[in-house]
């Protein structure tokens, strides 16, 4: 059946290729896997033995690096992912030994509006519904961990609030005074679930719970996933899951995790969940999916462990950072490689016309809504001027000392006369750029971007960082704004003053990276900001602690941990055909 995704969707598409999957034993005989390294889940799904194979392979050395961002995001989407899995097409299509590392979707946005971020057309991954519904479970268990902490929570606050100080010792317990005002965790689920932002627990009687306000977060805004993220091997994940700061008690100190005795029962859930996914794209190649932060909220990164395994294992490794290089790379370069320990050999920075035109001048079209007209129609001046957002991610990208590749993400829609602009541009600036066309054309349609990618992975580069960690807090996120972002200046509202000074008082705290939460959809705090924006200020209205994960989180904006469903949420089209098993309607 010839496959057209001008005709077919993209869980169309994904149905005909899984006939012909390669069944897991096949990847791994492919990657050099032993018997032992390979985890399986069924036929088409599988973990590895992260710990077997960086220990076989660790006199290997290791392939080229090489991460995927992209420009400000448009509600209309960059294809990043798709872009990703396309370029791994591509540069199988040439012979390479390449394999990717990409995040798992969160529930949310694949039942709301964003889709499960399984790339698209002829750049998907599959099997579409494992991956997108859970896979093995690791979500799940990042779920249970989070949550159980908050068991231990506010079973402690009930018990202390019903008992003195004798009947607690007589069960092995110290009062530990938690402020219920300074309960720093909420509770985690994997929907986009805006009714449980604000919710008040403990109702009932003093059998029932202690009384007090809470709160939900979506799970992969969870410090739990981001430390499965960052960890190195399974007794770094466990030394950080013991550090996870859940409320203060009522003179100001920190409760842990290690506090409430709930840390090893905690890292229990994870021991399966540290070790990564394995499935393919549709053309074959494997990809390692593990991990699944979001990055306007956490770090936006798969994780280490999965770069460690996949650099050992094949030539190319391509992962990716969620949503643009003023967010999702940004983190990549200032947290994940620092923490890793590896430097990007290249960074891909995906564009798209119609993006273009949206930070260009064209209206902003609403989420989830027919695409407007003016896209589909060629505007040079909206495309001209949106390359001021393309090239300031490009020069995000330069900072680093890294080498940018940009991609145009081409789409049947756009015309010549637009993509040679961005061309042009590009080559002017002195950047190196490929046009692709994997969403109509699998990885026949990147063999462009797969050549110049190879090519600059052959460039030496100065890997640096942006700032180093014994500069002031409030120094380094003046860095961030004002090199990344493009902000005049930071404004601090008093809470997070507050917490600022609270770390600069701690040594430990004070030597944290920084881990922005902000808009995904502008380079400012304002998502309707479009383009580069000029004269503003960053309003940072709060400062988390993830003394586990190990991050210093100023919070920017209006931005909220927890998203909300929209009115045509994805759910409304998706469905199981009960003759087969088959599920219906992913995208």
């Amino acid at each position: 059946m010839k496959l057209d995704p001008t005709k077919m969707k993209d869980w169309e598409i994904a149905a005909e290729c899984e006939k012909n999957m390669k069944t897991v034993y096949q990847l791994a005989d492919e990657l050099g896997l032993t018997k032992e390294e390979l985890l399986p889940y069924g036929h088409y799904v599988a973990k590895i033995d992260y710990r077997k194979v960086l220990e076989r392979l660790k006199d290997r050395p290791n392939g080229k690096y090489i991460d995927v961002t992209a420009i400000t995001p448009t509600p209309l989407g960059e294809g990043k992912s798709t872009t990703a899995i396309g370029l791994i097409q591509g540069m199988g299509k040439r012979g390479k030994k390449v394999i990717g590392a990409l995040r798992q979707p969160s529930g949310g946005p694949t039942f709301n509006i964003k889709g499960s971020a399984a790339g698209g057309g002829l750049a998907q991954i599959i099997p579409l519904d494992k991956f997108s519904l859970g896979l093995t479970g690791d979500i799940n268990a990042v779920m249970n961990a989070h949550n159980l902490a908050m068991v231990a929570l506010t079973a402690r606050m009930q018990h202390e609030a019903n008992y003195d100080d004798e009947f607690l010792a007589k069960r092995g317990l110290r009062r530990l005074n938690i402020d219920p005002k300074r309960v720093e965790m909420g509770w985690v689920i994997d929907y986009c679930a805006q009714a449980l932002r604000h919710i008040v627990i403990g109702l009932g009687g003093k059998r029932d719970g202690y009384p007090m306000e809470s709160k939900f977060w979506i799970a992969v805004a969870s410090e739990v996933m981001a430390i499965l993220a960052v960890a190195r091997d399974l007794k770094d994940l466990r030394e950080r899951i013991g550090r996870i700061v859940v409320a203060f008690d009522k003179f100001g100190n920190p409760i842990t995790t290690e506090d409430l005795e709930v840390a090893g029962a905690m890292t229990a859930w994870l021991v399966d969940a540290i070790n990564p996914n394995m499935i393919q794209t549709l053309e074959g190649q494997p990809v390692l999916i593990h991990a699944g932060p979001f990055a306007n909220i956490a770090i936006g990164q798969s994780s280490i462990i999965a770069d460690y395994v996949g650099l050992k294992l094949a030539d190319y490794l391509v992962t990716e950072s969620g949503f643009a290089a003023d967010i999702g790379f940004e983190k990549f370069w200032n947290i994940k490689c620092r923490l890793s320990g590896l430097a990007p050999d290249c960074v891909v920075v995906v564009a798209t016309i119609r993006a273009l035109k949206c930070h260009g001048g064209a209206p902003i079209p609403p989420p989830g809504k027919p695409i407007p007209k003016e896209y589909y129609e060629e505007n040079l001046e909206w495309v001209e001027k949106g390359c001021e957002n393309l090239l300031h991610c490009v020069n995000i990208v330069k900072k680093s000392g890294s080498t940018p590749v940009v991609c145009i993400n081409a789409f049947h829609t756009d015309t010549k006369n637009e993509i040679d602009l961005v061309r042009k541009i590009c080559e002017e600036h002195g950047v190196r750029v490929a046009v692709s066309e994997h969403w109509l054309k699998g990885g026949e349609g990147a063999l462009e971007l797969a050549d110049a990618v190879v090519e600059a992975c052959e460039e030496k580069s100065e890997f640096r960082f942006l700032y180093e960690l014994d500069e002031p807090v409030k120094d380094r996120i003046e860095k961030i704004a004002r090199e990344v972002y493009g902000a005049d200046g930071v404004v601090y509202l008093p809470a997070a003053e507050e917490k600022i000074k609270l770390i600069e008082s701690d040594p430990e705290l004070r030597q944290m990276p920084i881990c922005m939460v902000k808009t995904h959809l502008s380079l400012s705090d304002d998502p309707t900001k479009k383009g580069v924006p000029k004269g503003w200020n960053l309003r940072v209205r709060d400062v988390l602690i993830y003394r586990g994960s190990g991050f210093i989180v100023p919070v920017a904006g209006d931005i909220s941990l927890m998203p909300g469903t929209g009115s045509d949420p994805a759910y409304r089209r998706i469905d199981v055909d009960v003759e087969t098993g088959k599920v219906k309607g992913l995208f």
